[in-house]
């Protein structure tokens, strides 16, 4: 469960070449005048004179302090020391880079963290001994009771007392106090938030509105001049690259930083809380930068301190997997919500099951592709909700949706199923739907409207 030298060579050859000429220009002259032996002698003499002059030099070298110095070179700090030189300078290369590789994610937490805050999440709970807490999948934890302990009288057991619950992360998106966190870190209706920033001041949170269709929340607090992130673009991100998470791990570490790199993309996996709530994420990112309990709703930045996800979820019995929503999923709902104050979600109206090979062959389908139009399991869960745009569209239950605006429905690529393409599009869109209705493929359009509207 789921919670990166010729030159002297030369000329020795040309001063040998002119010796065996002199030497055979003094044969022929002897031969000539008639002088054969005194020559020869008289040339022996001379090499004996060039050998003792050469002799007398290399020895002169040897006792001079030149060679004195050379020698010591060679015997106190050895031959390989000459060598190393070249290794050092590598090295010194390497570490440069290590260094400024260090110096870059230092920036980026020093500009960033000012911007990152804790959420406290407190309620009115029973007056009933709090044995203990355990960190939920998401980062919420949630709490066990075991009951009053030994000495306590039941007087002290009545009522209620205020009691922090659980913590999250989030981040400033306006100087105003806008914040953007995860909806699983603010979906108690009956709990109070308080929002911590980096200079430990204490502010009471109001939630402005949640994604119904991402875990994504917007909430904010009273203020201005705050320090904010900039949302950088999550479709530019490559496997391999550095990335840095801030969060208040366990709900009591703020501003922990951890670093890493991204391990893969467009992941699908289904998270839950361990109270039983459960949703679907898909096209995620996954890191190994550690994503502890806690930093749900804080930004994971790459090295120019940019926001490319949020932090969202954990797997449970593994070491370093942690996933971030992407930011481009979020661009636009800041968006809506710094315009409107609210998030407005397009809507079509219909329960559908994606149809892979599997399907298909089993229910004797013509496509293996597309969104079968089905109904629920109860009797008023409709395959076509009434009054919606489907509805009005005239899409009935065993339609098959094949297409949106020339856009393939997939069961294999979680970008295009039903749900997140209808997710791309804005209230009051008109798009293409290409359906198998009866036997005949045809084009609609449909308005999108917003949810719970018809």
């Amino acid at each position: 469960m789921f919670q990166w030298n010729l030159w002297s060579e030369k000329n020795k050859n040309m001063e040998n070449t002119d010796n065996i000429k002199n030497t055979e220009e003094v044969e022929i002259t002897t031969k000539k005048t008639g002088h054969g032996k005194t020559l020869p002698i008289l040339a022996l003499i001379i090499a004996i004179i060039f050998i003792s002059a050469g002799t007398g030099a290399i020895f002169g070298f040897l006792a001079s302090k030149d060679s004195a110095k050379i020698f010591s070179i060679f015997k106190n700090k050895g031959i390989s020391e000459l060598f190393s030189r070249k290794d050092a300078s590598e090295n010194n290369i390497i570490k440069q880079k290590i260094v400024q590789e260090d110096s870059a994610v230092i920036d980026v937490v020093k500009n960033s963290a000012p911007a990152v805050v804790s959420i406290v999440i407190s309620r009115d709970v029973p007056k009933i001994q709090n044995f203990g807490n355990l960190p939920n999948f998401f980062g919420t934890p949630f709490e066990f009771y075991f009951g009053p302990q030994s000495g306590g009288t039941n007087d002290d057991l009545e009522g209620t007392r205020k009691q922090t619950i659980g913590g999250g992360t989030g981040f400033f998106i306006t100087k105003d106090g806008m914040i953007v966190t995860n909806r699983h870190v603010v979906d108690d209706s009956s709990a109070d938030y308080t929002v911590v920033t980096n200079d430990d001041k204490e502010y009471p949170a109001k939630v402005l509105a949640v994604d119904p269709n991402n875990d994504i929340a917007i909430i904010k607090i009273e203020g201005d001049n705050f320090t904010t992130l900039e949302l950088g673009d999550s479709d530019s991100i490559q496997i391999g690259q550095t990335v840095v998470a801030i969060g208040n791990s366990l709900g009591e570490f703020s501003n922990t930083v951890s670093r890493g790199i991204i391990s893969g993309l467009k992941r699908s996996l289904t998270a839950g809380d361990g109270r039983g709530q459960a949703e679907k994420l898909n096209n995620i990112i996954q890191t190994d930068a550690a994503i502890n309990p806690g930093n749900s709703g804080g930004p994971l930045l790459n090295i120019d301190g940019q926001v490319i996800g949020v932090s969202v979820a954990i797997a449970q019995g593994a070491q370093n997997i942690g996933f971030a929503i992407p930011v481009n999923q979020v661009k636009k709902i800041t968006e809506q919500v710094k315009k409107t104050g609210k998030i407005s979600t397009p809507y079509l109206g219909v329960r559908y099951v994606l149809i892979d090979k599997a399907l298909q062959k089993e229910n004797d389908l013509p496509y293996n592709y597309g969104a079968l139009v089905a109904r629920g399991d109860k009797i008023t869960d409709f395959a076509v909700m009434p009054g919606s745009p489907a509805d009005k569209a005239d899409l009935v239950e065993n339609d098959i949706v094949l297409e949106i605006d020339g856009k393939k429905i997939s069961a294999e690529d979680s970008e295009n199923d039903l749900s997140s393409l209808i997710s791309q599009y804005s209230v009051n869109d008109i798009i293409t739907l290409k359906i198998w209705h009866t036997g005949v493929e045809k084009n609609i359009e449909v308005k999108l409207v917003e949810k719970n509207k018809s």
